[in-house]
């Protein structure tokens, strides 16, 4: 079983006798179901899972249901015979999404206290939107995503300790040992070929054969498309517009989405795909990255939506769209491929599930920083540029972003392939693995206690 880093947080809280009811939120085919059954199972003598898109396609059962009385009728009949007590049962509402009108009842549900629940939603985001009444205090929002670099390692056989003084290197800024250096960058090229996809890791960790990882990526990425028709037929045409066109704009020069390229319309307008784009980054199959002009600390204050960046959210899918089953182009750093878009997108990818809202610096005369997040522990703004190839020391836009006194920039950071960290004034150059460790979370413990 591939170790998930949500499994202890799951683990975690539905041993510490919380009614708040989990709600894991994210893309199809990350593994939520899995983690929630292997983690509900363990803890719980009766596991009870209901797919709710199944109902929806099938008897319906829960398509009425108006109150709690009526939604444990429904519940009885199908599982009369395991339901115990709160300590003892799990119930777990696979796709709630389906269901808008549950995610209200989850307040009377943990109000009753009859047993213990747990959710998780493929398009939450969305279904949140559309719900007039959202169980605020009653439920915890667990957002999940593919596996990240750290959990990849893992997965490959690369210990605790290992992992450990990766992250203890990061810290002090000090580089790793060669020969470390060598077997981690070996494996992050892999990663860039796998991705995170909990299917395809498992068919490259038992095949190692990228055609079969490839069919799998190929499916995931035909089912997202598939998923827009549950649109109407105008919304669905341009949603799989704008998701197959965000490979092309990687590999554009700006990387930002045009909007009079989604349809051939001069004029277009952002406001008129405003729906689509949220369905895409709601369902968490792009990750959306805000544009910021004049940046502030924190940085939600300064974002505008207009001048977006959208990334696939798994960089395995990325390349099987742009390399097909070609490894060279990865693995051997091929003179004529410019991995530039693949790097930007495994660090979207990264800083998301680490916990960072995505932002680039966007400045018409002094150009663009391809990432800035926010540095809870200093109170500023990071800025974050990738590179790929050798020129990883050219950096105008960086140069005059951190020395702007008006940003109060501590650190500006470039992710390459050197093996060496170290920094140059306001500039620091790290391996381009150590993303890993790019926790949103505040760095000093102390700061917490007031």
């Amino acid at each position: 079983m591939l170790y998930r880093k949500i499994q202890d947080k799951l683990r975690s809280h539905l041993s510490s006798g919380s009614d708040k009811i989990i709600i894991v939120e994210g893309a199809r085919q990350i593994g939520k179901s899995f983690i929630i059954r292997e983690v509900g199972k363990k803890l719980f003598s009766n596991f009870i899972e209901i797919n709710l898109l199944e109902d929806k396609d099938g008897l319906g059962l829960f398509g009425n249901v108006t109150t709690t009385e009526d939604f444990y009728l429904q519940l009885g009949m199908i599982a009369g015979d395991r339901l115990g007590t709160r300590k003892n049962t799990l119930i777990f509402l696979d796709e709630i999404q389906e269901y808008p009108h549950l995610l209200t009842m989850l307040k009377f549900l943990r109000q009753e206290n009859r047993f213990t629940f747990i959710a998780s939603g493929s398009l939450l985001g969305l279904t949140l939107h559309h719900t007039t009444s959202i169980p605020i205090g009653s439920i915890l929002i667990m957002p999940m995503y593919p596996l990240d670099f750290e959990e990849f390692l893992i997965a490959n056989g690369i210990g605790s300790d290992v992992i450990g003084y990766i992250k203890q290197q990061f810290r002090k800024k000090e580089s790793l040992a060669e020969s470390t250096h060598l077997r981690i960058m070996d494996l992050f090229k892999k990663y860039l070929l796998s991705g995170g996809m909990p299917d395809a890791v498992n068919t490259y960790l038992s095949t190692h054969n990228i055609v079969k990882v490839r069919e799998v990526q190929q499916d995931i990425h035909t089912l997202y498309r598939a998923d827009a028709s549950k649109y109407d037929f105008s919304h669905k045409l341009k949603i799989e517009r704008i998701y197959d066109m965000i490979p092309s704009m990687m590999e554009s020069k700006k990387k930002r989405v045009i909007i009079k390229d989604i349809e051939d319309k001069k004029g277009a307008r952002f406001k008129s795909y405003e729906e689509e784009f949220d369905y895409l980054i709601d369902s968490g199959i792009a990750l959306e990255v805000k544009a910021v002009t004049g940046p502030r600390f924190p940085l939600i204050e300064s974002g505008t939506k207009n001048l977006l960046k959208l990334y696939l959210n798994d960089v395995g899918i990325l390349t099987g769209v742009l390399y097909r089953n070609n490894i060279r182009a990865v693995l051997d750093d091929e003179c004529s491929v410019n991995l530039g878009a693949v790097y930007e997108s495994v660090v979207a990818q990264e800083l998301k599930a680490h916990g960072h809202n995505l932002f680039y610096y966007d400045n018409k005369k002094k150009g663009e920083v391809d990432y800035l997040i926010d540095n809870y522990a200093t109170l500023s703004v990071t800025p974050v540029e990738v590179k790929s190839g050798k020129d990883y020391t050219v950096h105008s836009a960086l140069d005059a972003f951190v020395d702007n006194s008006d940003y109060n920039v501590k650190e500006g950071i470039v992710f390459c392939n050197s093996r060496e960290v170290r920094k140059k004034g306001k500039v620091i150059y790290l391996p381009i693995y150590y993303v890993m460790c790019m926790d949103a979370d505040v760095a000093d413990p102390g700061s917490l206690i007031f």
